[in-house]
């Protein structure tokens, strides 16, 4: 059995040191920075040690407007991509014939680069000298006022980043919830029909809680992903998103390393640290409700 034990960690131990490599370690370090005030990355020298950076950044109102950004995005976005998904797998599932052709045909904008469909996204929502674009061509013909979607208020603002990421998180849920509804056993569906059960039952009784397991592994990697957005807000606002007011966490933290406000890693490693505790309460959340309506 200590043969079996030892063979079994020395298959283990590269992705061991993969992993205390390339995330145990950077994650120590980014927590020693967020405590080191001053920090000079180019003399690595500090004048202190404390939680002043922790304090300015909460009180740093581009750093607000962030976090304010990504909530709004996450509360929007993960819900409604994971519903919306859930209903078209369901309508692939009726017509199996035709499943593969449009799997392929939903799954194309997730292979589509970021920032191609962004600036499809551009097109059909900026107002120009030429055109109002297509979104407020609709809205015209309905008889309402034209609205720019890119430069205009907040509210507009967030809505085509919220409509942007949920199209481009679909399909891999699509694809994802398609094979778990496929894999679900006939022999249920059948002696439900047999028993003169209706479909919302079937649904909510048998479909519903045998694919829970990948329902909730779509809901945490969708609260990670939206809370790591940024190439998303990028595509569309452009780089300076402080000036947008569309800034999200990732993206403060890319501006005090990169950006225009950039030389401050300290700060940068404290609102890091910030976003991992959130998103580590967010999963831990989620694991304890999982144990109540998860069926494994």
């Amino acid at each position: 059995m200590e043969n079996r034990s030892m063979k079994g960690w020395l298959y283990l131990l590269p992705a061991i040191l993969f992993l205390g490599v390339f995330m145990v370690y950077p994650l120590i370090d980014v927590f020693i920075y967020s405590f080191e005030e001053g920090y000079n990355s180019a003399s690595q020298t500090y004048f202190g040690v404390g939680t002043y950076n922790y304090s300015y950044v909460l009180h740093d109102p581009y750093f607000l407007q962030a976090v304010k950004n990504t909530l709004i995005l996450v509360a929007i976005t993960v819900p409604v991509s994971t519903g919306l998904s859930l209903l078209i797998s369901l309508g692939l599932s009726n017509i199996p014939k035709l499943r593969n052709l449009f799997q392929t045909v939903y799954f194309l904008p997730y292979v589509t680069n970021t920032l191609a469909v962004g600036l499809v996204f551009m097109i059909l929502f900026r107002k120009t000298p030429y055109t109002d674009g297509l979104a407020n061509l609709v809205i015209n013909f309905f008889g309402g006022e034209s609205i720019d979607f890119i430069d205009g208020p907040y509210w507009a603002k967030m809505f085509v980043l919220c409509l942007y990421t949920v199209w481009v998180v679909m399909p891999f849920k699509i694809l994802v919830l398609t094979s778990a509804l496929a894999s679900v056993n006939e022999t249920y569906y059948k002696a439900a029909r047999v028993d003169g059960t209706s479909r919302s039952r079937i649904f909510f009784r048998i479909t519903l809680p045998l694919i829970s397991p990948t329902m909730f592994y779509l809901i945490i990697t969708g609260f990670i992903g939206a809370f790591k957005a940024y190439s998303d807000a990028v595509a569309l606002f452009g780089t300076n998103l402080n000036a947008a007011e569309m800034n999200t966490i990732v993206g403060y933290v890319y501006d005090m390393l990169y950006g225009d406000s950039g030389g401050y890693p300290s700060f940068a490693s404290a609102a890091a640290i910030i976003l991992f505790v959130i998103v580590l309460t967010i999963t831990c959340i989620n694991l304890l409700v999982s144990k109540k309506h998860v069926h494994y």
